[in-house]
């Protein structure tokens, strides 16, 4: 259909004009808009020795084509719109959530759930995802060493609490002692002081990064992994 072409197509274009030296891994806003909210799509940019991948998949063959208007980098790969899963597989900085999402011996196809078209519920989705470096603090807090040693229903319950379903809430959304509704249960947001996420057990995780949209749903980084009850 041509409006999902020209979503494809404005995917691939950055309002900004960026030499190839000047990629530098994290986000940017695309000229795409989400289906979940009328929103600019983010993309993923990874750079690594100087080799730059968008969304973990399309890498950059030829830089700096130089135009009246702007720059042409040569891509291998068309850019697709991204997904929340997109980016938890993209960024090196969520490599921790990817392992535990894609654990073999889940019940739950959280894949799947959270790879739902837009249109279609549980879709859009609000992730707080955790980092690496959440999940290393985690496992030292557990004193355990490896993710694998957390038992399944206690992995999938974790994982629940982290995702709200058919809402897709924006940092502007949040506000002081507000009651977040996930598919786990309940969590606390607030603002003041830098926005945080309390949990049932009263740990309080810092959202650190905000508004990272996909089609499907919006992520926000936080540094500490949400606990159940």
């Amino acid at each position: 259909p041509v409006e999902v072409l020209k979503n494809i197509l404005l995917n691939h274009v950055v309002a900004e004009q960026l030499r190839y030296s000047r990629f530098k891994t994290g986000y940017k806003n695309t000229a795409a808009v989400s289906e979940a909210n009328g929103k600019p799509l983010s993309i993923h940019i990874e750079q690594i020795n100087m080799r730059v991948t968008i969304n973990g998949e399309s890498r950059i063959t030829r830089g700096n084509i130089m135009a009246s208007n702007g720059i042409i980098h040569v891509i291998n790969k068309v850019i697709p719109l991204p997904s929340l899963v997109t980016f938890v597989k993209a960024d090196q900085n969520l490599g921790g959530l990817f392992q535990a999402l894609t654990r073999s011996d889940l019940t739950t196809d959280f894949v799947s759930i959270l790879s739902t078209a837009p249109s279609k519920s549980p879709a859009p989705f609000t992730v707080f995802a955790p980092t690496s470096q959440a999940f290393t603090d985690l496992l030292a807090e557990l004193g355990i060493q490896r993710l694998t040693s957390i038992d399944e229903p206690t992995l999938s319950s974790t994982l629940t609490y982290h995702v709200i379903a058919e809402t897709n809430a924006l940092s502007t959304d949040l506000s002081d002692n507000l009651q977040l509704n996930t598919l786990g249960g309940p969590v606390t947001a607030n603002v003041t002081g830098g926005a945080t996420i309390t949990d049932g057990n009263n740990r309080v995780s810092k959202i650190v990064q905000v508004d990272i949209q996909a089609n499907n749903g919006v992520i926000h980084l936080i540094d500490k992994v949400i606990l159940p009850n």
